[in-house]
């Protein structure tokens, strides 16, 4: 049986910059892979190259056995990958529930619900439904511009997720959150996604979520992966205590 995602001879380069070097992986479904690096050192432009919104330089990307180097975005999200980005791609204007209900009308018709009426009976019970699933419905009828950073971030997520996709990639999903609320979040994020069978790669800067959440961490460094496996083995390896968590580890210990 092969692997919900694989990457073979990835490479992406900028004019002479390498930022994706060589790169080889593959993520079994079911998985929750967490992946560190130091800025610069290959993270996003991976998840970019898998969701397409960078082409790779050369290399092969396979999903679910067919491959899809090189397809645009809206292609790749029908395959059944998704993503959310560090910070929210929301419609700030807008209401919660109204922001995923265009989520839902792009899933449903393949694009913005312009010409279409947005509240539809069926299609506002779902949004309602998730929005409870993240724990957000209070929120359902606020702007988006005004939301505390923790709640925009789940309905960027839950945005991501209307398609239930086999495969999400999250950046930085605890960025800018407090970290009184960082675990709680997380606990949301992953019940959900957890009920929904999905696939969870995300990246993270924070050891302890890595460490709390990840089941394998890939540690990236200049466009390689330095290490891959468990997360206690791969913080504990001096190559990555080196390039990528430095003193952090110590501190915290």
């Amino acid at each position: 049986m092969s692997a919900l995602l694989e990457v073979s001879a990835l490479y992406k380069r900028f004019g002479t910059l390498a930022a994706v070097s060589n790169l080889s992986l593959s993520v079994e479904r079911g998985e929750v892979v967490g992946v560190i690096g130091a800025n610069g050192a290959g993270k996003t432009t991976f998840v970019n190259m898998v969701t397409g919104y960078l082409a790779p330089s050369s290399g092969r990307i396979a999903f679910s056995g067919r491959e899809i180097t090189g397809r645009p975005p809206r292609q790749i999200a029908k395959a059944g990958i998704a993503r959310s980005f560090q910070v929210p791609q929301v419609f700030a204007s807008a209401s919660v529930i109204d922001n995923l209900l265009i989520a839902f009308g792009v899933a449903e018709d393949g694009r913005l619900p312009i010409w279409s009426p947005l509240r539809r009976r069926g299609r506002e019970e779902r949004a309602m439904a998730m929005l409870e699933a993240y724990g957000i419905a209070s929120y359902s009828e606020e702007p988006a511009s005004l939301l505390p950073q923790g709640v925009r971030k789940l309905l960027d997520i839950a945005m991501a997720t209307v398609r239930e996709p086999d495969l999400l990639l999250l950046d930085e999903p605890t960025s800018g959150i407090s970290a009184r609320e960082k675990f709680a979040i997380m606990d949301r994020i992953m019940t959900v996604l957890e009920e929904q069978k999905t696939t969870i790669l995300f990246i993270e800067h924070d050891m302890e979520i890595i460490g709390r959440y990840a089941r394998r961490v890939l540690a990236f460094a200049d466009g390689f992966i330095i290490a891959d496996g468990p997360p206690a083995k791969v913080i504990d390896d001096p190559e990555v205590r080196r390039l990528v968590v430095g003193e952090r580890v110590k501190a915290a210990r």
